[in-house]
């Protein structure tokens, strides 16, 4: 199997594509299936629709369902539109149940109940008993093509059996032990077999420290399993220990991915609009929401500034800092705020140290704000020739830093305890709240002192 460069596969495009044109099938099948699956979809992806039906005549519906099930959602439906209806259900009828069941579940109910129809009862079966499954859990995301034995048999019969069920398989790198009844006992690996004598009974060989997943467990925090203990894969369970599937390694990059978007899209409030192939009207109907909530809040600060009127008339001078001050509270709220939801995501925020998180986020931003106070009172003092101004500014940054800095990484604390997702506490809110905050400490601090200016 062959790995591309950019220089090499715009080459073997070439080669494919003329093989294509002039209707070479063994040309184009030796040239195309001998490149990794992941090269076969960038190929894929650029050639035109007439090539495309070409390319349906010369793969298999199976080789197909390689590539299908490798491509983002836009692009399937794109396809799958294009191709004869035979065809498209014979390729889902190949395809892994968690590749099926990834596609059917983002289309329409009237669409997926069609394409369902077309596919085999014992295939239809296990998707409709996945669809059952609540969205991201790790019930909805596993696949049912695994390979489970029995305790009692040889490493020699399940080695043999191996041959014949491997290549139906998604995973062959474990094996899952279970008993007459169907409960998960153990576990074995593909090393643990072939290192193994032909006539040692499984049960001699299996590990029975078996880390498995409920099927309500939620899909981030398999994500999370899967990454701490290095697995290829993990077997999902019922309440009563029953083997019903098991997560894989790949499913799970894609699943934090979209984990990771779905958590940059709150804290940039953006969320479902950070897709670029969406159009102008979807991407403003989704942000819309949270520009009008904030602009209403951008009222608020308003009406701080005018509360303040009599302090500004006085000293008009003070009017030059506010930006400053507004913008050094956002960004350090920011900061707070990703520190915090990382950490809750990645699960290195404990319960019982929120505390700690809090007053080391304090002590953050009480540093870097007293490196602004000196920086800016100097600075004010050096282009005003005004130190008393410099100082009740410097201050006045050293008071909003600090309780910038708790505001942006309590917030998602409070979230969280509450059962939400942290990252609801999005950067636009906790800047705008940061504004407000800063305006108010600075204008207090400005008219309690206003006698030295």
């Amino acid at each position: 199997m062959i790995k591309l460069t950019d220089k090499t596969r715009e080459q073997y495009s070439k080669v494919i594509l003329t093989a294509l044109h002039e209707e070479e099938l063994i040309d184009f099948r030796d040239t195309f299936l001998d490149l990794h699956p992941s090269d076969q979809i960038d190929i894929f992806i650029t050639l035109s629709p007439e090539d495309r039906q070409t390319v349906y005549t010369f793969l298999s519906p199976k080789e197909m369902a390689d590539i299908f099930g490798g491509l983002k959602f836009n692009k399937q439906i794109d396809y799958v539109d294009e191709m004869d209806k035979d065809y498209a259900s014979d390729m889902f009828n190949s395809m892994f149940t968690d590749d099926i069941v990834n596609f059917l579940s983002k289309l329409d109910r009237e669409r997926s109940d069609a394409l369902m129809q077309n596919l085999d009862k014992p295939k239809a079966d296990k998707i409709k008993n996945l669809l059952s499954y609540e969205k991201e859990t790790a019930g909805a995301v596993m696949t049912k093509e695994l390979i489970s034995i029995s305790s009692a048999e040889t490493v020699s019969d399940v080695l043999d059996m191996l041959r014949d069920k491997a290549p139906d398989a998604e995973i062959v790198y474990y094996l899952y032990v279970i008993d007459e009844e169907g409960h998960l006992v153990g576990v074995v690996s593909l090393r643990d077999l072939i290192i193994s004598k032909p006539n040692e009974i499984i049960e001699d060989v299996m590990s029975t420290r078996v880390v498995s997943v409920p099927d309500n467990m939620d899909q981030e925090d398999v994500g999370m399993l899967i990454k701490k203990y290095d697995f290829l894969a993990a077997p999902v369970v019922s309440s009563d220990n029953h083997l019903l599937g098991i997560v894989t390694v790949d499913d799970i990059m894609d699943i934090l991915e979209d984990e990771t978007t779905e958590d940059f899209g709150e804290i940039s409030a953006t969320k479902g609009a950070t897709d670029v192939n969406i159009g102008s009207f979807a991407a403003a109907k989704k942000r819309s929401p949270w520009i009008i909530a904030l602009m209403f809040f951008g009222l608020i600060t308003g009406s701080v500034i005018g509360r303040f009127e009599e302090t500004l008339e006085s000293v008009v001078l003070l009017a030059v800092f506010i930006p400053m001050i507004m913008d050094s509270a956002g960004n350090v709220g920011t900061q707070s705020l990703a520190v915090s939801v990382r950490g809750l995501a990645l699960g290195t925020i404990e319960k019982n140290s929120y505390f700690k998180m809090i007053r080391r986020e304090l002590g953050s931003g009480f540093l870097i704000g007293l490196i602004c106070m000196i920086v800016i009172t100097l600075l004010v003092a050096l282009f005003y020739q005004h130190l008393a101004l410099g100082l009740i500014v410097g201050f006045s940054i050293l008071c909003t830093l600090s309780v910038s800095a708790v505001v942006g990484a309590t917030v998602p604390l409070i979230i969280d305890k509450l059962k939400f997702d942290p990252a609801i506490a999005s950067g636009p809110f906790i800047t705008t709240l940061n504004d407000i905050i800063g305006l108010l400490i600075y204008f207090t601090i400005a008219t309690n002192l206003i006698n030295l200016l």
